[in-house]
């Protein structure tokens, strides 16, 4: 893989020509060269020349891969050791502050995840080519090296680099040693999404070390068994386990994307019940394809392609409800289940197909139901469920025992392929153990792959075991607080470029409620996680909390867990339910276990680091009483937090 489409020191430049520069950058092209990409480059090369005789020693990289984006950056300068991250918006006159935060968040994909950038000075600049001049601007640097991105004019960019080389002293930095720094992006569910709908393959994307490999063994093993099924005639499923944040999401969309580029004939579909994911992550696919077309200089709307990406991406109650209209077999042969734990038990699944569906009689569960539909195929068809351990959290939800006891009891003819890791009480026919099924390694969390340890061990109330791992954890802030207003103050100092932050809480926190958290307002999870920092429905607008049904299979930069009485620690965690003006302990063991994987899923959300807010509480309230609260907050001190001090 080319890391750059042009690479060129400073000194070859003026044994070249125009042309020829145009079309080494050209024949990497993956695509037919649109209008607008050769009047940027025309653009581009032409500024280079000129960059090159100001800034003699300089290495010049353009058109720099971003993996964990999936795009790549007009211009990478490498002069007297400072990394320069060049973006150009050829005819534009203003710096708007998408573009800002563009250039800002591939300076942060630098520092963060390419090897031989993570101790180097990097400045990312955004050029506007009809910008009116300005004053040289002021360099303001973040603790670790990074400058917040500047709005710099043609004319005035080599002035600027050779200001900054003058302030700063620092070793130089060898182009072909820094180029073959290794990669290790770890994107987020919807970079990655928008990535993979582009036609990124999923290393390009992922290096993350081992979550890497895992990631690519599982999708060869998962490739080869629904080919094998097809030579064989067989129907199969494959259930993919991990911890939380491993990339199981990613694994199946994966799957999917390239089951669709390259066997389009089978409609693989992914299916996902968890509403806010399947809006955001088609919202996303929208707007990044939108934009791309535009980019390209290709007609398109939003109409369209949120048509389109809702074929990709379906709600898996949706696909349910089409089948009960017929019975043919679906045109999907593939089709990839993600979060399967949550699909719904008989009683679940029966109660609500007689109320709201009229189907009176209706007497299966939702994996009975699912598979009976697949395998209305003649021949082969291939289902693949995603399966988070510990993360079931609504009423009803079956877990991974009754897609077992199903196929046991109905589908005995169906070949299974399980992790060796799981543990189940099923005698399953046809069942093939294998480690790749297993994702072991969290990639959500780039500065903590032990998080989903530490927070096991704090909700199993293992403080010892607990302030352990905490140790381990030490790129990775921890804080705890009873001040909201100082949570946001560390949120918005915390965030840059595109990263975002957000409040989360428990969906019955109610006595939050004091504190201006309303978890009964619903939030737009579309807006929530995509919209801009200045929008106040934005999740960085730090004004509505998101609960655990919001997130889950999502994720934020930095959060604060605003934590309720409802989950209170008393020797042990006891799980409490807020109805009407008072508390009830809760004791049925299975809504126990419920309130618990919320807490699980809101404690490792945050990829960078997490702030949890606990009350002070309030004597002359009883449903808020300080005792309530503090005991909380004694033992989240006790596993490790640190009390945040601003």
């Amino acid at each position: 893989m080319d890391r750059a489409y042009l690479s060129i020191e400073s000194s070859e430049v003026e044994f070249t020509n125009n042309s020829y520069l145009f079309g080494l950058l050209a024949q990497k092209l993956p695509f037919a060269i649109e209008p607008t990409q050769r009047a940027a480059w025309d653009y581009q090369i032409r500024h280079l020349r000129e960059l090159a005789e100001q800034l003699p020693g300089a290495h010049f990289f353009m058109e720099f891969l971003i993996p964990r984006m999936g795009r790549r950056v007009d211009l990478v300068i490498l002069f007297k050791g400072i990394i320069y991250v060049i973006e150009y918006k050829v005819g534009a006159s203003q710096f708007d502050q998408s573009s800002l935060d563009q250039v800002y968040g591939y300076g942060l994909d630098l520092k963060h995840f390419h090897e031989t950038s993570h101790n180097q000075r990097i400045v990312p600049i955004l050029v506007a080519t009809q910008a009116k001049e300005s004053h040289e601007p002021h360099v303001h640097w973040d603790a670790d090296g990074l400058s917040k991105p500047l709005k710099v004019t043609p004319s005035l960019l080599p002035v600027v680099i050779k200001h900054i080389a003058h302030c700063i002293n620092t070793s130089p930095l060898p182009a072909e040693k820094w180029v073959k720094g290794r990669y290790k992006p770890t994107p987020t569910i919807v970079e990655a999404a928008q990535a993979l709908y582009q036609g990124h393959d999923v290393d390009e994307i992922s290096r993350s070390e081992s979550g890497a490999e895992n990631l690519t063994h599982t999708a060869d093993y998962v490739a080869e068994a629904i080919e094998n099924a097809k030579r064989t005639h067989r129907k199969m499923i494959c259930f993919i386990t991990g911890v939380p944040g491993s990339g199981k999401t990613l694994a199946g969309l994966n799957i999917a994307t390239s089951r669709q580029r390259m066997h389009s004939d089978e409609h693989a579909v992914f299916l996902s019940g968890n509403g806010p994911l399947v809006e955001v992550l088609r919202e996303a696919l929208a707007l990044d394809a939108v934009a791309q077309a535009h980019f390209k200089g290709q007609p398109s709307s939003k109409v369209e392609e949120r048509r389109r990406a809702s074929a990709f991406i379906q709600n898996i109650h949706h696909f349910r409800d089409e089948a009960l209209t017929t019975d043919q077999p679906p045109i999907e042969k593939v089709v990839i289940f993600d979060e399967a734990q949550r699909a719904w038990n008989i009683e679940q699944t029966s109660k609500f197909m007689q109320q709201k569906k009229g189907q009176h009689g209706f007497s299966m569960s939702e994996p009975r139901f699912l598979l009976s539909v697949m395998d209305r195929h003649t021949d082969w068809c291939a289902i693949i469920c995603l399966v988070g351990n510990g993360q079931e959290i609504n009423t009803g939800e079956a877990g991974i025992e009754e897609w077992l006891r199903t196929l046991q009891c109905y589908f005995a003819h169906w070949q299974v392929h399980l992790p060796g890791t799981l543990v189940h009480s099923c005698s399953v026919s046809n069942e093939i153990l294998t480690p790749c099924l297993h994702l072991a390694t969290s990639i959500r969390s780039f500065r903590a792959e032990r998080l989903s340890d530490f927070v096991g061990y704090m909700l199993k109330g293992d403080k010892e075991n607990a302030k352990k791992t905490k140790e381990t954890l030490n790129h990775y802030p921890l804080f705890i607080t009873r001040d909201l207003a100082k949570a946001r103050h560390w949120l918005r100092n915390k965030r840059r470029g595109n990263e975002r932050a957000g409040l989360l809480a428990s969906s019955n926190a109610s006595r939050l409620k004091p504190y201006g958290i309303f978890v009964k307002s619903q939030i737009e999870p579309t807006k929530w996680f995509l919209a801009r920092p200045d929008d106040v429905r934005s999740s960085d607008a730090l004004e509505d909390a998101a609960t655990e049904f919001d997130v889950q299979g999502l994720e934020l930069d930095w959060a604060c867990l605003c934590w309720d009485a409802n989950l209170r620690h008393d020797v042990q965690w006891k799980a409490w339910r807020f109805a009407g003006t008072r508390w009830g302990q809760i004791h049925d063991p299975m809504r126990q276990a419920y309130l618990i994987n919320a807490y699980r899923v809101l404690l490792t959300r945050a990829r960078q680091g997490l702030v949890i807010f606990v009350p002070h509480g309030d004597a002359h309230d009883l449903t808020r009483l300080p005792i309530m609260y503090d005991k909380i907050y004694d033992f989240l001190v006790t596993c490790g937090f640190q009390i945040l001090e601003i």
